[in-house]
């Protein structure tokens, strides 16, 4: 079968044309495919330590955090390091034995030039107080970063938008 050469040729510029054009690309559509471990790598980091808070594994909660972590915690408490992050768990599992969080990413976005990452989601905590059961939630930010291959949380800020249950929710911190 003969090919006529005047419906030949627009077909091959436009499959030149789109090599030239894709070519190019072809590193930030490579990176696209690192972007996406990365962020399933944060998220599975992510279920590991909401496995360790249930339970009450101060070790596997704290191989996420990076050693210099800052955590904003949803009263507004301000807590540097991990060994204070760890330590804080610690007293909570003393204190609220039946004390369990759980954080569920809603969106990961890695900037893997620069080995950083933002998670965003929801999250929610429940515990034992003297007077009912507390239930508190609300919204979280982590930034991640990659550390020696491995990724590890450098900040976390909640911010809660319901609580009950308890005289605990009436007291602002």
């Amino acid at each position: 079968m003969t090919q006529r050469p005047h419906l030949a040729r627009p077909w091959r510029l436009v499959a030149q044309f789109g090599l030239f054009v894709l070519f190019p690309l072809s590193p930030v559509l490579a990176q696209g495919t690192g972007r996406g471990d990365a962020a399933r790598e944060i998220r599975r980091l992510r279920a590991s330590s909401n496995a360790a808070i249930a339970r009450h594994d101060t070790a596997g909660l704290g191989a996420i955090l990076a050693p210099n972590v800052i955590v904003v915690s949803s009263n507004s408490a301000h807590i540097d390091g991990r060994d204070a992050n760890v330590q804080r768990f610690a007293e909570q599992f003393r204190s609220r034995p039946d004390v369990t969080y759980r954080r569920v990413p809603t969106t990961v976005q890695v900037f893997a030039p620069w080995g950083m990452a933002s998670e965003q989601g929801r999250w929610s905590g429940s515990w034992t107080d003297g007077d009912g059961k507390v239930s508190i939630g609300g919204t979280y930010f982590a930034k991640w970063r990659q550390l020696n291959g491995a990724w590890r949380v450098e900040s976390e800020t909640y911010v809660p938008d319901r609580c009950g249950g308890s005289a605990y929710c009436t007291v602002v911190p």
